[in-house]
């Protein structure tokens, strides 16, 4: 019962301090971290939120859910009544659906970027940078298409006349951080669920973060300024919407990430540290849940 309970106020309270941080600004100073967290609030809400419909429905066998399951395998069920019946069904069917939901964005993207790179094979010309093609388009266009091995930074002719070489160097900088650290891998169980309410708060906070984060390596190799004049170009010229399971340099609150880029304001150790204790813990805790024995 103790572990039904906590599971039950974990699962509740995961959604006001989604709605808290979706809004919340000092996690722009260290955007790494912070979409750490973000991944740990989310994988503690679907944890939590199917083991407290388990819980629920094997409390008969008084040994936990990890015991309760090994339970109900070897006693074909006996000793349950309806009630227990509905919410071991809900539990289970509301796990199946998540991974459902889940496997069907994986598909879906996977999908959209292969179709991408047989395009980008017939019309797109090498840029004589690794890794990197133009797209003879006159709108301006910068993006990355992930992949393991076959990842690709695209670039339209309408951002080389746009941009300057420092300027585009910044752009690719920032592209290929998207590349290495798979953020496209960060966004997917977000982008899974529907986009309404809460949901597209949090998927919007996390998109930011993202930017910001690539924006924060960009900056490790090629100058603060020359990013933010490449980013307010892009805004002033429109640039074309990224195609599907590709993640664009001008996406995000491009001003906000601007001033971010020309006055940062440097993240402070002990809150880093503390940040990524505090994501374990809750990342942690509600699986630890599932073998307790009562």
């Amino acid at each position: 019962m103790i572990g039904a309970a906590l599971l039950m106020l974990i699962a509740a309270g995961t959604l006001p301090a989604a709605h808290w941080l979706s809004g919340a600004r000092w996690t722009w100073r260290a955007p790494r971290t912070a979409i750490l967290l973000w991944q740990a609030l989310g994988l503690a809400w679907g944890v939590a939120s199917i083991g407290a419909l388990l819980a629920v429905g094997l409390l008969p066998y008084r040994s936990g859910i990890a015991g309760g399951l090994a339970d109900l395998v070897t006693g074909g069920g006996a000793g349950l009544n309806l009630f227990d019946g509905v919410a071991l069904a809900a539990g289970l069917g509301l796990g199946a659906f998540l991974l459902t939901l889940l496997l069907y964005a994986v598909h879906g993207v996977g999908s959209a970027r292969r179709r991408h790179r047989a395009v980008l094979a017939l019309v797109a010309r090498d840029s004589g940078v690794r890794g990197t093609v133009v797209l003879d388009h006159p709108a301006a266009a910068a993006y990355c298409v992930p992949g393991v091995r076959s990842a690709k930074v695209v670039v339209s002719a309408g951002t080389l006349e746009l941009l300057d070489q420092a300027e585009l160097a910044a752009v690719l900088a920032h592209e290929r951080a998207h590349v290495r650290e798979r953020h496209d891998l960060v966004l997917l169980p977000f982008t899974s669920l529907p986009r309404i309410g809460l949901v597209a708060r949090c998927l919007d906070a996390v998109e930011l973060l993202i930017e910001m984060r690539a924006d924060d390596r960009a900056r490790l190799h090629r100058s603060p300024r020359e990013l933010a004049t490449a980013l307010l170009r892009f805004a002033a010229a429109r640039p074309a919407a990224a195609p599907s399971g590709a993640l664009s340099a001008g996406g995000g609150q491009v001003l906000l990430r601007v001033r971010r880029l020309l006055e940062p304001v440097p993240p402070r150790a002990y809150s880093q540290v503390g940040t990524v204790v505090v994501a374990g813990i809750i990342a942690i805790v509600p699986l630890l849940l599932y073998v307790l024995p009562r």
